[in-house]
């Protein structure tokens, strides 16, 4: 068989017009002649996938099945649908992080911690004949490494293909795979680049460079920059400059064709759009899938001649092209700015020239910007010695002539390993077939880094092991066969104690730590029930949120009256602990960070403030950390228990909770941060997101509001990027690609959280949104309070009465429901307007006249900067009693002079506000020149709409800072959670001002009055 597969292999290829290169015929003879693992040091260009293919081929042909791994998940789609091309659809699947497409064909393409965590938790049971491991020059990375270790050291009987064009020496690992597996190792030195590459260092302007590949026919060019957003400008630059790249008439007309296949809703992808119409594309890790994969079958198709994009290119993204332009030599690392290496040089260079198009391949530097600049100066000069000349920038890393040359020189060193175990590998492994302590001890005595440096390295795992167990059994998230308890008690730096009891193997306060032998010896170890399915497989610290979950679930107590008896705000915490452990989407962080400073500034500035009290509270303003004093309490808690986790670090932050809390969809919460070059960080953030708080939360904590928002979720990470399920849908119907796109469509429109597809809320199920839209239209009010505006408020009164008169209201209370359905049809839905205005009565101008008098015999400041503004200062409370309103209000439920029975000092339970009971609670004098002395009418009520007998209003609260901390004013609104105020662009009736920009409940002021 194996020469039939062999001459098969070898008659397809010259089927396609390319016979193998010599490299590839020997390299599937390697693989399927001698049945052998291989190391393929392969030039970038010269055609390492067949060998990859060749593997896959030979693994089918056994019955086998085969995985082909990837770092990037980019990276892992675009051979997925390769492969389907030439196995066919039902044969090939995918498994990433974010999910898996046909996950039980015989070709499975994966990240490589998929493959990595699947062989920690099966071993040699797992079933995988052959992996064929792309970009494996990825094992020397300090962060993920370990995830192309760990398939070497614990599948025995699998075949490997270890593929690369910047390897090194290998001998280490040749040695080392021969020896684990017993089946002989070849390794690949035959082969040649096919394309070769000239290389040149340039002094000129990017776009000079360009013009004069044009005219010598060596477009498309590769920009490669250091960053997404220099990416992106430039491009920009780029296109405004008209040059003629030469794109045709008829690459055009195809342009236009391609371009119809796509949604370009968000704002990059509106920007990209004209872009690719004259034939430039954007390139980089930050984009949507969607808008990248468009990119790379533009430029597989020939039609563009200029992207510009980031290093992504280097790492086997197909996107074929005759020149690379390297537009910096020096990249920011995470903690400082640094010359590229020999490896990643080379890595971005050999993807210069294309196999069958090109007989050469270019590569060019460019010099600093300073340095560029300094040339043209010297050149126009008319005496050279005068021309004027800049110098480096100070504190920054530049490059130079020389510095190229050094890397066109250099050969990438040794691969070193960076070999790691966290909690994830250990619960992985605790569940791997065989014998559990011999597995678990492999972790710390047989990998990479023991054998190349040593019983160092071995101690410090074994050490690091042994904490892990002990931490994971005190938490009980695993127990030994034979665990009995003490009830000995462990206590934090300051003397806190720690609850809970602890085996008796734990470590005791003061005492010498536990050795791994002491701690195998109460194996085996089983995990508990109560563990979530696929528990902590991607987060670190997620045993410590499962511990402090555990105590929102022992806390039985009811919500305490007026608060918020849906329990959402205990969803939204429980969110925030999830994000805590999650990796930091640094772009996103910091836009949030901007976007708050530059709210806080322009809020100040319209206030009046001080430019420089602006500046100083300004230094104050970061992203929002929700939770972060209560974490971090209890992280250092936590950590006196389990050692493991005193080398990680919490990372409070709120996407997820914000985006939920402010009503925003993925697209306008981009936009709002003014961060378009994030799209794909936030996207694959929130796909984190979804699977961690899928994977720790218990099941007693997932609430109806809890699903509720993770189907919100899940269906936003749909609808916007279903690329994946959209070439998924083009492989069994290829005519559906050149559909032309409806952006339009109801089931495909993104919506925030508690949004009903007719554009109303329900404001019920996510009272946060509710809270914070309200909080933003009462800014104009503090304002006006504070400017002692009373005639303003009167007329902002009037307009937003009308308002709440005129909003229709949804009285269909399907909730979030109606998110996952059709909108209900005309017939089906009532409207009416909110009954606030009718119930309410008007404060008028001479109300807020007295209110506003009453305030400024008390105090002689209102603060309506940054402190007045806080969000602290306003509270929505959506289940009201009597002593959550202003003094000398009656009974919510009873009128003045009714039965005692009826009578606050005789009620058990607090009343709800109902509409119904509006006037008589609201039915205030005009007449008193003090708010806080005003007598309550008696009022005759009149009859609600039937539809609103049983509708609770809510109450909100917005305190006053007076700058001597009394806080014993507030302005009082009545709200209408059924009604939605949809934002309008139009001016208000009386003072001229917008009417709104953020949809809110429908809601009328009270008044201001004594607390």
């Amino acid at each position: 068989m194996p020469l039939e597969v062999l001459a098969g292999f070898e008659n397809w290829a010259e089927s396609t017009g390319r016979a193998l290169y010599p490299h590839q015929k020997e390299a599937a003879e390697h693989i399927i002649l001698e049945d052998r693992h291989l190391i393929a040091p392969t030039p970038t260009g010269s055609g390492k996938s067949l060998i990859g293919v060749a593997a896959i081929l030979w693994a089918l042909a056994r019955g086998e099945v085969a995985y082909y791994t990837a770092p990037l998940k980019a990276l892992v789609s675009e051979k997925f649908f390769d492969l389907v091309d030439l196995f066919g659809a039902q044969n090939v699947g995918m498994v990433t992080g974010d999910g898996s497409v046909n996950a039980d064909a015989p070709i499975i393409c994966a990240t490589a911690e998929i493959l990595a965590n699947q062989a920690l938790r099966w071993g040699e049971a797992l079933d995988v004949g052959t992996v064929v491991m792309d970009e494996f020059h990825y094992y020397g990375e300090a962060e993920r490494g370990w995830a192309w270790q760990a398939p070497l050291l614990t599948l025995p009987k699998t075949r490997f293909v270890l593929m690369s064009a910047t390897l090194g020496d290998m001998s280490f690992l040749e040695r080392d795979l021969e020896r684990r597996t017993g089946r002989e190792v070849a390794v690949l030195t035959s082969a040649k680049r096919p394309v070769p590459l000239e290389m040149a260092y340039r002094v000129e302007p990017v776009e000079k460079l360009l013009v004069e590949l044009s005219h010598q026919d060596k477009l498309p060019a590769y920009l490669v920059h250091s960053s997404q957003r220099a990416a992106v400008e430039e491009a920009q630059r780029i296109a405004s400059l008209n040059l003629d790249f030469g794109v045709t008439d008829s690459a055009r007309e195809q342009l236009a064709n391609e371009l119809k296949t796509v949604k370009f809703t968000s704002a990059f992808g509106r920007a990209l759009k004209p872009l690719l119409a004259k034939g430039i594309g954007i390139h980089h890790a930050g984009m949507l899938p969607r808008y990248r994969r468009l990119v790379e079958r533009l430029a597989g198709a020939g039609l563009l001649k200029v992207i510009s994009g980031t290093d992504t290119l280097g790492v086997g993204i197909n996107v074929p092209i005759r020149t690379v332009i390297m537009t910096s030599l020096v990249k920011f690392d995470g903690n400082k700015e640094r010359h590229l290496n020999a490896r990643e040089f080379h890595q971005i260079a050999g993807r210069a020239g294309r196999a069958g198009f090109d007989t050469i391949g270019y590569v060019f530097a460019l010099a600093p910007e300073w340095e560029v600049e300094n040339a043209l100066a010297l050149a126009r000069a008319k005496d050279p010695k005068k021309a004027k000349k800049k110098k480096a920038p100070e504190g920054r890393t530049t490059w130079s002539e020389g510095t190229f040359n050094r890397l066109v020189d250099s050969e990438p060193g040794a691969l070193a390993p960076h070999w790691q175990i966290n909690h994830a590998m250990v619960l992985n492994t605790l569940q791997r077939p065989g014998d559990q302590e011999a597995n678990l001890r492999s972790l710390a005595d047989d990998n990479h880094n023991v054998m190349r440096f040593g019983e160092e390295a071995r101690g410090r795992f074994e050490t690091t092991l042994a904490e892990i167990l002990e931490s994971l059994t005190v938490s009980g998230v695993i127990s030994g066969a034979e665990q009995t308890g003490t009830a000995t008690t462990l206590h934090s730096s300051e003397g806190t104690e720690l609850s809970g009891t602890v085996p008796t193997f734990a470590k005791q306060e003061d005492a010498t730590p536990n050795t791994l032998d002491e701690i195998l010896a109460a194996g085996p170890f089983q995990l508990t029930a109560e563990l979530p399915e696929g528990f902590a497989l991607n987060q670190t610290l997620a045993p410590f949120a499962l511990d402090y979950l555990g105590s929102f679930s022992s806390e039985q107590t009811a919500p305490p009256a007026g608060s918020d008896p849906s329990g959402f705000t205990e969803v939204l915490d429980i969110i925030s602990v999830v994000e805590a452990v999650l990796d930091d989407p640094n772009g996103i962080l910091r836009a949030q960070e901007r976007s708050e400073k530059d709210r806080v500034f322009a809020e100040l500035k319209a206030a009046g403030v001080d430019f420089d009290e602006r500046k100083a509270a300004l230094e104050k303003v970061t992203y929002p950390r929700p939770l972060e004093k209560e974490l971090n309490a209890a992280f250092e808690i936590y950590t006196e228990a389990n050692p493991w986790a005193k080398g990680f670090r919490l990372e409070p932050k709120s996407i997820v909770r914000e985006m939920v809390e402010t009503g925003a969809t993925f697209t306008s919460y981009i936009a709002r941060l003014g961060a378009p070059y994030t799209e794909g960080l936030l996207l694959r953030y929130l796909s984190d997101a979804w699977r961690a708080l899928s994977q720790i939360v218990p099941e007693e904590l997932r609430s109806v509001r809890f699903v509720e928002v993770m189907d919100w979720l899940s269906d936003t990470i749909r609808k916007i990027d279903s690329s994946l399920l959209d070439e998924w849908r083009f492989l069994e119907d290829p005519g559906l690609r050149f559909e032309e796109t409806d952006s339009t469509s109801a089931d495909e429109l993104e919506r925030a959280f508690g949004e009903r597809p007719d554009g109303s809320f329900d404001w019920e199920a996510n009272p946060a949104a509710a809270e914070n839209a309200l909080l933003k239209a009462l800014m104009p009010w503090l304002e006006a309070l504070g400017g002692d505006e009373f005639e303003l408020l009167a007329r902002m009164e009037k307009d937003q009465r009308a308002l709440a008169n005129a909003t229709p209201a949804v009285t269909d209370p399907s909730g979030y429901a109606s998110l996952r359905h059709p909108s209900p049809s005309p017939q089906a839905t009532q409207q009416h307007p909110s009954p606030l205005a009718t119930l309410i009565p008007e404060v008028e101008e001479s109300g807020w006249d007295k209110q506003l008098g009453a305030y400024w015999d008390a105090h002689d400041f209102m603060d309506t900067g940054a402190d007045g503004r806080n969000k602290r200062n306003f509270r929505l409370l959506t289940d009201p009693d009597e002593a959550d309103f202003p003094r000398g209000y009656a009974n919510p439920a009873t009128p003045v002079g009714s039965d005692p029975s009826g009578s606050v000092a005789n009620a058990t339970t607090p009343p709800r506000l109902r509409s119904s009971a509006m006037p008589s609670l609201l039915e205030h004098c005009r007449d008193l020149g003090s708010a806080s002395q005003h007598e309550v009418l008696q009022a005759e009520r009149s009859d609600p709409p039937d539809n609103t007998d049983a509708k609770n209003l809510w109450l909100g609260e917005l305190t006053l800072v007076d700058g001597e901390d009394d806080l014993d004013f507030a302005l009082f609104i009545a709200v209408d959670p059924t009604v939605t105020l949809k934002p309008e662009t139009e001016h208000s009736t009386e003072t001229g001002a917008p009417s709104g920009l953020a949809p809110t409940p429908a809601w009328v002021p009270l008044g201001l009055f004594e607390r």
